[in-house]
């Protein structure tokens, strides 16, 4: 038997720089995106039916739910995964929250505020467009904060992560992998599509500059709060279609340890039945 999804992506101890991991498809998994597409297609099914047991028991008072937390680099695929994977999910069991540059309000408070705030209550999915992690990422290589309060973070975060999985939150974080390389060629596709004018913007191209201190950074992350309850994962994603996959196999194998089922209902079957009957 092969290596579960989770197992093979998931940060390995001593290897916690993004270099350590590949950026394309490895072997495992589909070949190619046909493949891919094909698979991702039958966990989309089997995700799906899996939401609707999560969503039925956190009506019932089931406490759980999951959290997908979703970074990386510009255009490494935050918005396609939600795009590709995420819509497998009936929307009313989702909450989306995307994190950008914090308002002037949400900087009077800790870093965490905001984030608490965002947190899937039972039974849903929550998704996490950034996340917690930009204040020891972006905050760190922009120097927005001293490096002191920085260093604290990492141990806030982890006690933060703990706190959710004491309260029946499944916290799957995923790094989205892209090479330098590959970044460029998706910036350029941006700026030859009238369609993606949008979602360009000139600083992306100067975080470019600053890609060897971003990756610095995010090894630290994955280092410091990649823990047992709450590892991280490391997605190759220079090919969409194997993000794709990775993202929906990790989802399906936490979702199966869950052992959820369909709550049970203490219901007069047999009458409701003969009520719906159509009069004689």
């Amino acid at each position: 038997m092969g290596r579960s999804a989770r197992s093979t992506f998931v940060v390995q101890p001593g290897k916690t720089h993004p270099r350590d991991y590949p950026a394309d498809a490895p072997s495992k998994g589909p070949d190619d995106k046909t493949e891919g597409g094909t698979a991702l297609a039958e966990l989309r099914s089997k995700l799906a039916v899996q939401q609707d047991m999560l969503y039925a028991r956190g009506a019932e008072g089931d406490p759980r739910s999951i959290l997908l937390v979703l970074q990386g680099m510009d255009t490494s695929g935050k918005g396609g995964v939600t795009g590709d994977v995420v819509s497998a999910f009936n929307p009313a069991g989702v909450r989306f929250a995307s994190f950008k540059a914090p308002t002037s309000e949400e900087l009077k408070h800790d870093f965490l505020w905001r984030i608490h705030k965002q947190v899937p209550a039972a039974g849903l999915i929550g998704v996490f467009d950034r996340s917690h992690y930009e204040d020891v990422l972006v905050v760190k290589v922009r120097k927005l904060a001293e490096a002191s309060v920085i260093e604290q973070r990492y141990s806030r975060i982890n006690d933060f992560e703990a706190e959710l999985t004491a309260s029946g939150v499944t916290v799957v974080k995923c790094f989205l992998h892209i090479s330098f390389d590959e970044q460029r060629e998706r910036l350029l596709a941006r700026l030859d599509d009238p369609a993606k004018h949008w979602k360009f913007r000139e600083g992306d191209i100067d975080d470019r500059q600053l890609w060897p201190a971003f990756e610095d950074a995010y090894a630290t992350a994955l280092g410091r709060c990649s823990t047992a309850q709450s590892p991280w994962y490391v997605i190759p994603s220079n090919k969409k279609w194997y993000r794709n996959w990775a993202i929906a196999s990790i989802l399906l194998e936490t979702f199966e340890d869950m052992n959820l089922s369909y709550p049970e209902v203490d219901l007069d079957f047999k009458r409701l039945k003969e009520r719906l009957a159509p009069p004689n």
